[in-house]
């Protein structure tokens, strides 16, 4: 309850989500603050712009990140641009989109997607990817406190196969800013979201098998 004028809302987003992230929050806070949406991202995008422009913090849920292509004019045209448009008068800082994100073993065409990179490269928004429980929260709630719009992808994997000890207070993780999990000499290797892991397996065997730190 870091925000007291805080709304979230999308697709069976009151009944807890299809992933159950939302569970207890309508009872918690209400039916005027956690509320379904209609099968419509342009609609979950532009009622968010709408109420993060009149002061609220807006979290809205895209229910997977393959759905958010109808949004992409609300996101990039509106939401990414608004500040400027408006001559810095206006602004929509307030709005934290959430989509789970990735692939999972039975998803197939529509459920697997990864379409950060053509967010990435817009200004004005932000993209986050958290690697694992610890991050995500922190990561979400510096999404929510940040003065600009922000994407908040989250991978599936992590819902059923990640286990961490996670602060129950709030904090927050830095945006725009790498986390250096293993330092060397001769190689850099980047990756976001859940590929860390996959980077720090090739670390090791590139040490292991090449001698390459």
């Amino acid at each position: 309850n870091v925000f007291s004028i805080s709304v979230i809302f999308g697709e069976d987003v009151a009944f807890g989500g299809v992933f159950r992230c939302t569970v207890g929050l309508r009872d918690k806070y209400g039916k005027d603050r956690v509320f379904n949406t209609p099968l419509c991202e342009q609609g979950i995008v532009g009622f968010g712009i709408g109420a993060a422009a009149a002061g609220a913090t807006a979290i809205a849920e895209i229910q997977f990140a393959d759905y958010i292509y109808p949004a992409f004019d609300q996101i990039v045209n509106e939401a990414a641009k608004y500040r400027y448009r408006s001559g810095n008068l206006f602004d929509c800082g307030g709005l934290t989109i959430r989509s789970p994100w990735g692939c999972v073993g039975h998803g197939s065409l529509y459920h697997s997607q990864s379409p950060e990179a053509f967010f990435a490269h817009c200004p004005g928004i932000k993209v986050v990817i958290p690697r694992g429980p610890v991050q995500a929260k922190g990561l979400l709630l510096s999404c929510i406190a940040d003065n600009n719009p922000c994407i908040f992808f989250e991978p599936k994997i992590l819902y059923r196969a990640a286990v961490e000890q996670v602060p129950t207070e709030a904090y927050l993780v830095p945006l725009s800013q790498a986390e250096v999990l293993q330092e060397g000499r001769d190689v850099t290797l980047v990756a976001w979201g859940t590929q860390v892991h996959v980077m720090r397996e090739v670390a090791a065997m590139a040490q292991e098998k090449l001698g390459v730190s």
